[in-house]
């Protein structure tokens, strides 16, 4: 999905490269454009009472055919306030998910890099891995924390890279058991891996799952978007933005994805508006 303007990436969906901290777009992942088509507005009851994070079992990701367009019936009839969004934006498009593991040591390299500096540094990392399709964890194990940091990498970074190799083969993780776990469990086994917080495996969940049901309540630009929606006094905290956003339910993860367009169509506007 696109990403967060908490340094937004594009995907067409675009998604963030590091923990919310601003709000520019950054960074490719691949959501490719669709046609715009417009939704009915229909109004239905909500509720906005507390909740934890839950996990509804059974979803379909998003990539698979058809959800985008259930989410956004879905999200346009239990939300009227996101149907101009809705309206005026081009839905996502997801790309073909890569490995886990693949995705997960990206993820890990791209932290708090701009992303120039990031993509040229993972491009030497795959030289390194001798391509994409040799980054495993025997290979990431078999790269020196030396050989890393001639690559760029530093080397609280190497031990992260390490941490996660390790786990996967000892068999705390794998490919095939990360797509099998519920949203909690994979966000509990996640965050147990060095250098990986729940910012990360929210994204992860969203732009290389393609989980339906994600809300990033720690991004800067989802909690900004839900702000400016629904005209807020103030930036919402963790729990409001559970409580708003239980009637997006189960795609929160395209809900979150319209506020970072949201954010990025105001940023433009306001651009715009500078120059004139």
């Amino acid at each position: 999905m696109g990403k967060p303007i908490s340094r937004s990436h594009s995907l067409l969906l675009h998604k963030p490269s590091s923990p919310p901290l601003s709000t520019t777009s950054s960074s490719k992942i691949s959501f490719q454009s669709r046609k715009i088509r417009k939704l009915s507005t229909n109004k239905t009851t909500s509720t906005t009472t507390a909740i934890t994070s839950t996990s509804i079992p059974h979803l379909k990701p998003l990539s698979h055919k058809g959800e985008i367009e259930l989410a956004l019936d879905h999200l346009s009839k239990s939300d009227p306030l996101l149907a101009p969004l809705l309206n005026s934006h081009e839905p996502p498009a997801l790309n073909p998910c890569t490995s886990p593991f693949l995705s997960l040591t990206k993820s890990i390299l791209f932290q708090q890099l701009a992303t120039n500096a990031a993509k040229s540094i993972y491009t030497r990392f795959l030289t390194l891995c001798d391509g994409e399709s040799q980054v495993n964890p025997d290979t990431v194990l078999s790269l020196t924390a030396q050989k890393l940091r001639e690559i760029g990498v530093s080397g609280r970074k190497a031990s992260y890279l390490h941490d996660l190799a390790e786990k996967y083969q000892n068999g705390s993780l794998s490919d095939a058991s990360i797509l099998e776990m519920d949203d909690d469990m994979l966000l509990n086994r996640l965050t147990k891996v060095k250098g990986i917080g729940v910012w990360s495996v929210h994204m992860f969940m969203l732009f290389s799952l393609h989980r339906p049901d994600v809300l990033p309540v720690g991004d800067l630009g989802v909690r900004k978007g839900v702000q400016s929606l629904y005209r807020l006094k103030n930036l919402p905290q963790a729990l409001e933005m559970e409580q708003i956003c239980e009637k997006w339910k189960p795609y929160r993860s395209v809900g979150s994805w319209y506020m970072w367009r949201l954010m990025e169509a105001k940023a433009l506007a306001n651009k715009a508006a500078k120059k004139t």
